[in-house]
């Protein structure tokens, strides 16, 4: 487990609010990661239009083992392309996008995917760093709130931001929205069953 430097999340949920207020949305609108994407001059391309291209690796990762592949950044000098798997959830797609964008926002730097021994070579604080910026673009501290607030459940909240129900229970779990919303309901004296 990767514990993340301290003060990050606290930045990250900055960064959230200035790329919503940048985007015109609101705290708790939902984010789509590719209006975000092309707000950010990336292109972002689904796995499926490289068969043509690529046709045995695009069968694999799309069908034969699609939890291979998630989404990937290229790079050619300092311009971006994601690609991403359009196998998976599309909640799942809109994790994976946001994901890579969250590298681009931390200006994580571009590094050959593959090491000197032919083994995938990752740097799991840039990832872990990209895992938290992500969740806080989709599922915002105040939507999390919101949600416990408002009493939605997993599904309806996961339908109207376009995430995983695992994510906003992640993201529940992380703000900690649910306990934050009963103890103020305790403070001013409000039932928290309604």
């Amino acid at each position: 487990m990767v514990i993340l430097r301290r003060g990050f999340k606290t930045e990250a949920n900055d960064t959230a609010r200035e790329v919503r207020r940048e985007l015109g949305l609101g705290l708790t609108d939902p984010l789509d990661p590719w209006q975000l994407a092309k707000y950010l001059d990336i292109p972002v391309v689904a796995l499926s239009s490289f068969e043509a291209a690529a046709p045995k690796a695009v069968r694999c990762f799309l069908h034969v083992d699609c939890q291979v592949f998630s989404a990937v950044t290229v790079f050619n000098g300092s311009a971006r392309l994601i690609v991403y798997n359009d196998a998976h959830h599309p909640g799942r797609q809109r994790s994976d996008i946001a994901h890579e964008l969250s590298h681009a926002l931390l200006l994580h730097p571009a590094k050959p995917a593959i090491d000197h021994r032919g083994c995938r070579d990752w740097d799991p604080e840039m990832e872990e760093e990209a895992n938290w910026l992500a969740g806080a673009l989709l599922v915002s501290e105040e939507t999390a709130l919101k949600i416990a607030r408002e009493g939605f459940s997993l599904d309806r909240a996961a339908r109207i931001y376009g995430v995983t129900r695992r994510m906003v229970q992640f993201r529940l779990n992380v703000t900690g929205a649910q306990i934050r919303v009963r103890r103020a309901r305790r403070a001013v004296g409000v039932s928290t069953y309604q």
